[in-house]
């Protein structure tokens, strides 16, 4: 576990195990999907201990707070002493229950539903995501 006093945004979020690799990290930042109070920034961004970062990873938003820089990959139970997950509950409760949501199936040779029945699908999502 070394420490070191300047390190890029990039391979912070390598070592804290935020992204799977260094080039994903990398196209995030240049993307705009990892922000520092609300404004976007580089990869060569250097981290500082107590800066709030928004990274956002497909429908995932995260609230990392930094704590202790880390320049090398490490194990995920030792990565999360190096930042905080300071995500609102509410925001974590709803990613969660994005994937506990019904499953809208037809069977299989049923072909095209009808007029009817696809109101009825419009109106069981509605109530649902509504």
């Amino acid at each position: 576990m070394a420490e070191k006093e300047k390190l890029r945004i990039d391979k912070y979020l390598w070592a804290i195990r935020a992204f799977k690799t260094r080039t994903l990290a990398a196209e995030a930042c240049k993307a705009g999907r990892v922000k520092l109070e609300g404004n976007n920034i580089k990869p060569s961004h250097e981290v500082k201990a107590g800066e709030v970062y928004q990274v956002s990873k497909g429908v995932e938003r995260r609230v990392l707070k930094v704590n202790a820089l880390l320049e090398n990959r490490v194990d995920a139970k030792t990565a999360v002493n190096f930042y905080d997950d300071i995500t609102p509950v509410e925001q974590t409760q709803a990613f969660k229950s994005m994937f506990q949501a019904p499953i809208l199936k037809r069977d299989r040779g049923a072909g095209r539903p009808t007029k009817k029945e696809r109101r009825d699908i419009d109106e069981l999502k509605d109530d649902f995501f509504d």
